[in-house]
């Protein structure tokens, strides 16, 4: 009986340890099953990016959206249907590129077309191959991707709610939410600066631009001169579709030139700038705005961990014949 209660101990622990989920994840994975996979998907996110590069930002935002929401296990990816919102139609999903999508429903069929990967390989470790090589293609780090995770069962929109940042996030508010996926500060500001690619719509900052505070109708950590050049290109009635680059600078290079934005009052979201207006964040900002090197390893750090989130194994998933349908 005493092997049985230890037996029951061990398993009790590892249930409430996050950690040894990401256990069953290696860079190894598809070696013997589908050895070409990262060769393949890199081929069509290298052809998707030739034809627009949208797809960059396109495709590590899905990411993030999806581990941050049930983990990364593709559940972003799921079509609605008559009887289920998916994770897709909730309102802070509408703005995710449909490029980050196709790239991956292409990554799929490429994959699928070569008979030993057939249904071999998970749409969410598509999804994960596809970011690193988005960040590499665009002057970032290539690093080895953990693989293995499998494809959820669910994806509901009422689970969004509450589970993805806020441009207006203050510094507790943006360490709370990683904190709750085992992501820490350093984890939080690294992975912040995905904001060194992409764009975003007038209205997901305009507050920083006319209704700020009553006393401050501008926010004083604008810089006055990056301030009028926002005003002008967002008129407080702009067209809605009008989006403007996240990187004023670099937009679509993934550098460290976003945290030298910051220190230039140049973040386009209040919870951009906040990590260099708040003392307990600015020496990071401060250390990676002067250290490319030191940045990449930090990022490459966070993106690992955040591939563990919420990862799929056993009877909790399965690979997807079609990434945007339950099987």
């Amino acid at each position: 009986m005493g092997g049985l209660h230890i037996l029951i101990a061990v398993l009790s622990i590892s249930i409430f340890l996050p950690e040894l989920v990401s256990a069953q994840l290696r860079t190894n994975y598809y070696a013997k099953t589908c050895p070409s996979v990262e060769t393949i998907v890199r081929n069509v996110v290298n052809q998707k990016i030739q034809q627009i590069i949208i797809t960059v930002p396109a495709v590590l935002r899905l990411f993030f959206h999806d581990c941050f929401v049930e983990g990364c296990d593709a559940s972003v990816i799921i079509t609605s249907t008559p009887g289920n919102t998916a994770e897709k139609d909730h309102p802070d999903n509408l703005s995710l590129a449909g490029d980050g999508f196709d790239t991956v429903v292409k990554a799929k069929a490429a994959i699928d077309a070569n008979p030993s990967c057939k249904n071999r390989v998970s749409c969410a470790d598509i999804l994960a191959i596809a970011t690193r090589d988005v960040i590499e293609l665009s002057g970032g780090p290539r690093y080895p991707v953990e693989l293995g995770r499998l494809d959820g069962f669910t994806s509901k929109a009422s689970n969004v709610e509450g589970n993805l940042p806020k441009p207006t996030f203050n510094l507790d508010q943006l360490n709370s939410m990683f904190a709750s996926h085992g992501l820490d500060q350093t984890d939080m500001i690294a992975l912040s600066a995905a904001h060194t690619l992409g764009a975003s719509h007038c209205n997901k900052f305009s507050n920083r631009l006319y209704n700020f505070s009553p006393k401050n109708p501008v926010d004083p950590t604008l810089s006055k001169t990056f301030a009028a050049q926002l005003q002008q290109m967002c008129p407080k009635n702009v067209d809605p579709q009008i989006v403007i680059n996240l990187d004023p600078i670099t937009p679509n290079t993934f550098d460290n030139v976003y945290f030298q934005n910051l220190q230039k009052g140049m973040g386009l979201f209040t919870s951009d700038q906040v990590l260099f207006t708040d003392k307990r964040s600015k020496g990071t900002v401060d250390l990676w705005a002067s250290n490319s090197k030191v940045f990449q390893a930090a990022f490459v750090n966070a993106m690992t961990k955040l591939g563990r989130v919420g990862v799929k194994s056993g009877k909790n998933g399965n690979i997807r014949r079609d990434c945007g349908a339950f099987n």
